[in-house]
């Protein structure tokens, strides 16, 4: 079981409910779009200041357990 800050959030009121990192607006899905259209984590940190690495990578890490 993972311990520490939270890595998605979702409430009604932030992107109509969709999962977002914790903090931002960005959705997670929005990550998973990235890299299955090849482009890397670098171009998604780049075009979403706001998302940290160590929060994609947390999220990477748990989506695959």
């Amino acid at each position: 079981m993972r311990m520490g800050p939270p890595i998605i959030s979702r409430a009604p009121e932030v992107m109509g409910g969709a999962a977002v990192f914790y903090g931002t607006r960005v959705p997670v899905q929005t990550l998973l779009d990235y890299l299955e259209a090849g482009e890397s984590i670098e171009d998604f940190l780049a075009g979403f200041p706001s998302v940290t690495r160590a929060q994609v990578i947390a999220f990477l890490e748990e989506a695959k357990d």
